[in-house]
C-alpha cells in the first residue's frame, strides 16, 4: 500500500489529512506551524510529523506528496517532490504561471511520476452526473453556463479572488464545454488592498456558440456556491448549499405563438446523486493512480488548461485596471 505524506496542514489541509489518515496510507505531515502540528500529534498519535520539507523528500519510504501549502510555494514543492522521485498531488491553482505549470508537466512525464491537481467538483457526485446528463444530451444543446462562488471569505494577501475561487468553476465548465474559449473577458475591483481583486466576474465565449460567466467574491454576506447550464431541452442547477437535492433539473420550454416566445414553466425534477463525500472520492483517486500508475481525471494537462483561462482573465482584468474600467 502506498505512504503518503501531507505538506501543509491547514484550514483545508486537516481535512485532507483526516481523509488519507481514514484511508490507511497516511505516513506523516510537514508544516511549518509547531501548534499545527501538535494538533496533528493529539490526534493522529501514529502519524510521524516535521517542519522540514527536505525531510519528507529524503524519505524513500513515502511514494507520495500531497501538497496543501499557500498557492505561491506550489510550484517550488511539487518540482522538488517529483525530482525526488514522488508522485504528486498539489491543491488548486497548481502553480500560479502558465510556463510553471508546463515545467512541472514535462518534469513529471521524464521522472514518470504521477500529477494530480486538486480540482474538487470532478469528484462531486451532482457534478458527474451532470456530466452524464450533458454528455447524453438529456440537456439538449447547451447554450448558457454562469457559476456565482461567493463567501464572507478569508482574505488573501497572495493571490486574489480569482486565483483563489474561480479554478474549480472554470475546471467545470472547461470539462462541460469540451473545448476552450476563443474569448476570454475579466472585469473586478481591488477595494480592501491595492492590485489584488475582491470581487471578479469573467465572461467565456466558446466558438460552439457557448457562452459562459464566473461571477466569485469574498465580499458577500452569505455563502453561495452554484453553477447552472442552460440547454435548450432542459436546465440543470447545481447547487452545493443545498443539504439534499443538489442536482435539480428544470424541464422548461420557449413555445412560439403568432411569433411571440411563450415560457412554460414547469416543476423542478431533483436527480438522485451519491452522497459520498468528494474529497475522500477525490483522494482515493489519487490513491488509485498511485497504485495503478493511470493518469488522474484532474491530470497536469487538465491544470494547464484551467491555467491558460485564469491568465487570460487575469491579462483581461489587469488592462480593465490599466484602462481605469475597474475599480482599483
Amino acid at each position: 500500500m502506498p505512504r503518503i505524506a501531507v505538506m501543509g496542514a491547514g484550514a483545508w489541509g486537516r481535512h485532507l489529512v483526516r481523509n488519507f489518515s481514514n484511508l490507511g496510507v497516511l505516513d506523516g505531515v510537514c508544516d511549518k506551524s509547531l501548534d499545527r502540528l501538535d494538533e496533528v500529534r493529539s490526534q493522529y498519535p501514529h502519524i510521524r510529523t516535521t517542519h522540514d520539507a527536505d525531510e519528507v523528500f529524503a524519505d524513500s519510504s513515502l511514494h507520495a506528496v500531497v501538497i496543501a501549502t499557500p498557492a505561491e510555494t506550489h510550484a517550488d514543492l511539487a518540482r522538488r517532490a517529483i525530482e525526488a522521485g514522488k508522485d504528486v498531488f498539489v491543491e488548486k491553482p497548481l502553480c500560479l504561471s502558465l510556463a510553471q505549470a508546463h515545467s512541472l508537466v514535462e518534469l513529471a512525464q521524464t521522472k514518470k511520476r504521477i500529477l494530480m491537481v486538486g480540482h474538487l467538483l470532478w469528484y462531486h457526485p451532482a457534478i458527474l452526473a451532470l456530466d452524464d446528463l450533458v454528455r447524453n444530451g438529456s440537456l439538449g444543446r447547451i447554450r448558457y453556463v454562469y457559476s456565482n462562488r461567493l463567501n464572507l471569505g478569508r482574505v488573501r494577501r497572495e493571490e486574489n479572488i480569482l486565483w483563489s475561487f474561480a479554478p474549480h468553476d472554470i475546471s467545470v465548465i472547461l470539462g462541460l464545454a469540451q473545448e476552450m474559449p476563443s474569448e476570454v473577458v475579466a472585469r473586478g475591483g481591488s477595494y480592501l488592498q491595492k492590485q489584488i481583486a475582491d470581487v471578479t466576474v469573467s465572461m467565456l465565449s466558446f466558438d460552439s456558440g457557448i457562452r459562459a460567466h464566473i461571477f466569485v467574491s469574498w465580499l458577500h454576506p452569505f455563502k453561495e456556491q452554484k453553477l447552472v447550464v442552460v440547454g435548450d431541452r432542459q436546465m440543470a442547477v447545481f447547487d452545493d448549499m443545498e443539504a439534499h437535492n443538489k442536482l435539480v433539473l428544470y424541464p422548461h420550454t420557449i413555445d412560439v405563438r403568432h411569433d411571440r416566445p411563450l415560457t412554460i414553466k414547469a416543476a423542478g425534477i431533483p436527480v438522485s446523486t451519491a452522497s459520498d463525500e468528494p474529497l475522500r472520492a477525490e483522494c482515493q483517486h489519487f490513491m488509485d493512480c498511485v497504485t495503478n500508475r493511470s493518469t488522474p481525471r484532474t491530470d497536469g494537462y487538465e491544470a494547464i488548461r484551467v491555467l491558460t483561462v485564469l491568465q487570460r482573465c487575469e491579462e483581461s482584468l489587469r488592462s480593465c485596471l490599466t484602462d481605469g474600467l475597474c475599480t482599483r
